[in-house]
């Protein structure tokens, strides 16, 4: 029975070419994802009523209304995200703003981290995943599968702050690179420049001691893409969760604006590369939501209304141009990585036929 097991999955790792792929461009995937950040944000920029002492825990209201409060929430947004609101909002789609009857959630129920990064990774949610503890994944990621698949082997890069993702996408049995690898026997850590490593080492992390800043990240991320060039890459970066939970508003508003930076800058680096020209999708989004008002913001989970819904950004060759989406079917993020193996013209749901279905209107075929 094992080996008829065995077999079958070597078939249905094997069974992945979709009949039509050749009507696509893309031939590289991104998934950034920044936890915990708010659709609210997202969509309507800094929130006037955190932007004090006692709501957000701001130490200086008038430089943090200098910085991100305008009269509008147009203006909000395009002041917290300037390139997801002027490049992406022009040449990609952006779905999740509920006040225009467009809906994303996760679907585990549970409403944070790892639920939600498994059922993003894998394309379904599982109720075996029921706490943020460094457990193996026993369900094998769409990470773990691409990289199995002809013309991706060992083209696979993991960039991820906090210290359970080497468990997340179970590197012991996926052999996934990674960095950090947070002092894991069993992670295959990617190499960073010595000046990064060194800063890393030195640099303090916050209370919590199971993060990283997102910074060393990034520019682990932007380096390893110089010089290795991989196909699939993963960047997860923790921040916005990080000062929410801390009562710092401002430090989560300055978090998300460095976050759509940094994703400007890695357009910017891709878009000059022969490698990924015209060849790349990024898809951006969130582990979950946040709870609403002046005290559930903070918060997040099972019982904290609202941190089930969520928001889902693409851009690529492969995205028609319809910027800010409105009054569209509900999505759900456990269509994310048949999105992605789609876009590379692979089949995850021959692998895995509960996953959620690919996100067909960020995929035109011509």
């Amino acid at each position: 029975m094992k080996r008829h097991t065995s077999w079958s999955l070597l078939v249905l790792f094997c069974a992945a070419l979709v009949t039509n792929a050749a009507a696509l461009k893309t031939r590289n995937v991104f998934l950034i994802m920044t936890d915990g950040l708010r659709w609210e944000e997202v969509f309507t920029g800094a929130e006037e009523r955190l932007i004090t002492k006692e709501l957000g825990g701001v130490g200086d209201t008038n430089a943090l209304r200098a910085a991100f409060w305008r009269d509008t929430s147009d203006a909000r947004r395009e002041t917290l995200m300037p390139f997801t609101w002027s490049e992406i909002a022009r040449k990609g789609q952006i779905f999740g703003n509920q006040k225009k009857g467009s809906v994303v959630r996760v679907s585990n129920g549970k409403n944070f981290s790892y639920p939600g990064y498994n059922e993003i990774f894998t394309g379904r949610a599982d109720s075996r995943i029921d706490s943020n503890g460094k457990k193996p994944n026993p369900n094998v990621t769409v990470f773990e599968w691409i990289d199995r698949q002809k013309d991706f082997r060992n083209r696979t890069a993991l960039f991820a702050t906090w210290d359970v993702f080497p468990y997340i996408f179970n590197c012991e049995r996926s052999g996934l690179p990674i960095w950090p690898g947070w002092g894991e026997k069993f992670v295959k850590e990617i190499q960073v420049p010595p000046v990064l490593a060194m800063l890393h080492r030195d640099t303090p992390v916050p209370a919590s001691g199971t993060m990283v800043f997102d910074s060393f990240a990034y520019h682990a991320s932007l380096d390893y893409v110089k010089r290795e060039k991989p196909r699939v890459v993963f960047v997860g970066v923790g921040e916005t969760d990080q000062w929410a939970h801390e009562k710092k508003y401002d430090d989560y508003l300055h978090a998300a604006h460095r976050v759509d930076r940094y994703i400007g800058e890695l357009w910017t680096l891709l878009q000059s590369m022969s490698q990924y020209r015209d060849k790349t999708t990024l898809i951006i989004t969130s582990d979950h939501g946040r709870g609403h008002g002046p005290d559930d913001w903070k918060d997040h989970g099972e019982k904290t209304p609202g941190a089930e819904s969520n928001w889902i950004i693409a851009l690529g060759p492969d995205t028609p141009p319809l910027g800010e989406r409105s009054n569209t079917p509900p999505l759900s993020v456990d269509q994310i990585a048949s999105t992605m193996a789609e876009l590379l013209g692979l089949n995850y749901q021959a692998f895995f036929s509960q996953a959620g279905a690919p996100i067909s209107d960020v995929i035109a075929r011509k």
